[in-house]
């Protein structure tokens, strides 16, 4: 039997470390070749690590939250033959600690200074999971049973099972006076166990018993990311948000008509697709809506291709994927390349480079939409713009209220770069193209 350890592979051009987000296998578990160990999420995409042999897992790198260095040590395997690894996994685990793996809060840009106590103990540490422990939940007293419920009924008997019952009756207690938190009221053992821990100390009055508990969750992998994002968007750009209501009833009757013609052959058109066309018309007259501002170079770059990223919720939370060449890109083909993109990120597996590179950003929420959103921008990009639930609302025609399909739009733009002026008149001109949709086609 020999040792076989598998690094950290590359990821990306670009990518030196990676944050491990979670194993798939643990120690003593027996993979087999293509099996996948774990995942690690890089600034944009969890990527899954495969085995490339067959073994025992005897050592894991870390824990979820530490970050792995490309090429660095990953997981150690007991094999059949020589392997490729000579070392033993507690002499690794030793090695190893100080030189490729940090954790989420150690890797801040502070160095940690002090050994690591792995690599300079005698006795080599035994071959883990985890050098840190996992976060203990906040202690707090049983939420159970120590409330008392309010005075029951005379003649009416509380819920619990014989076995509670001799219990409360051996020790003495009045189940009458002992909150249930199981289905219905019913008193469970453990109910009676925090009343007999901490007595009727807890308020009086009240049915419900209050509760006390908290819980403690490491914000990991996608989360951290977009967390970071947001938090970089947020504080390096000062927003202003402009909020516009749009008549849908011209796009909606065109949608309606195109669908019910090549719906069935090129596929259903949403109102993405005509926002689309409709920003890459108005970025022809407003280029400088369409950039990146890079605020250390203090440069603004303007771009003549139009990649609009889609704000798209997955399991794993926030993705962008981007609809490149928008300008290029008939209706369809930008349904097609959306739904694609969507499909891909919702499932996990979309491109690192097909998660990058928007100039521009849509993001909406869909039929839960409010009337009105503070979209945040996607940096370095500097305007976004946010859909809004669409819905019949009464409009004054000058003479009589009239029921119109309406849409409020939310776009928000880097005012360090983008002056209120110039935001307004980009927001007429989207509501101009939409409310007049075949302006959206007209060639100059």
């Amino acid at each position: 039997m020999g040792l076989y350890t598998i690094t950290l592979p590359d990821i990306g051009e670009g990518i030196a470390e990676a944050e491990l987000t979670e194993w798939n296998v643990a120690v003593g578990d027996a993979v087999e070749e293509d099996d996948v160990l774990g995942t690690v999420m890089t600034d944009k995409a969890a990527v899954e690590v495969p085995s490339t042999v067959s073994g025992k897992v005897v050592w894991l790198c870390g824990e979820p939250g530490d970050t792995v260095a490309v090429g660095g040590k990953f997981i150690q395997l007991e094999v059949e033959g020589a392997g490729n690894d000579s070392a033993t996994p507690a002499a690794k685990t030793a090695s190893d600690g100080a030189g490729q793996r940090k954790s989420g809060a150690d890797a801040a840009p502070t160095a940690n200074t002090e050994p690591d106590k792995a690599s300079t103990s005698d006795t080599p540490p035994e071959p883990a999971t985890s050098e840190t422990p996992a976060p203990a939940p906040v202690s707090a007293p049983p939420a159970r049973g120590g409330a008392p419920r309010q005075p029951l009924a005379k003649g009416e008997k509380p819920l619990a099972s014989p076995a509670v019952r001799r219990r409360a009756q051996d020790a003495g207690i009045d189940l009458r006076l002992v909150g249930g938190s199981g289905p219905a009221g019913r008193i469970l053992h453990e109910d009676l166990d925090a009343y007999i821990e901490h007595g009727p100390a807890v308020a009086r009055g009240g049915g419900r018993m209050p509760l006390t508990g908290t819980r403690e969750v490491k914000v990991l992998g996608m989360r951290r990311k977009i967390a970071e994002k947001m938090a970089q968007s947020w504080s390096h750009i000062p927003h202003i948000t402009i909020v516009e209501e749009i008549d849908m009833e011209a796009v909606e009757a065109l949608r309606g008509q195109l669908n019910a013609a090549h719906g069935e052959a090129r596929g259903k058109l949403t109102v993405l697709p005509f926002l689309m066309r409709a920003i890459v018309t108005a970025v022809r007259d407003h280029p400088e809506m369409n950039a990146h501002f890079d605020d250390d170079a203090g440069r603004i770059t303007q771009s003549d291709a139009v990649h609009v990223g889609i704000a798209t919720q997955t399991p794993a939370g926030l993705t962008v994927p981007v609809v490149r060449h928008a300008e290029a890109q008939s209706l369809w083909e930008s349904a097609a390349e959306l739904k694609r993109l969507a499909e891909a990120a919702r499932s996990g597996k979309a491109a690192r480079e097909e998660l990058s590179g928007s100039t521009i950003t849509i993001t909406s929420l869909g039929p839960l939409g409010a009337i009105a959103t503070t979209p945040i921008i996607n940096h370095p990009e500097v305007a976004i713009v946010g859909v809004n639930k669409m819905s019949v609302r009464p409009v004054w025609d000058g003479q009589a209220f009239q029921p119109r399909k309406t849409m409020n739009l939310s776009c928000s733009f880097d005012h360090r770069v983008i002056d209120g002026w110039d935001a307004a008149v980009f927001v007429q001109t989207l509501k101009r193209l939409i409310e007049a949709p075949a302006l959206m086609f007209v060639e100059e």
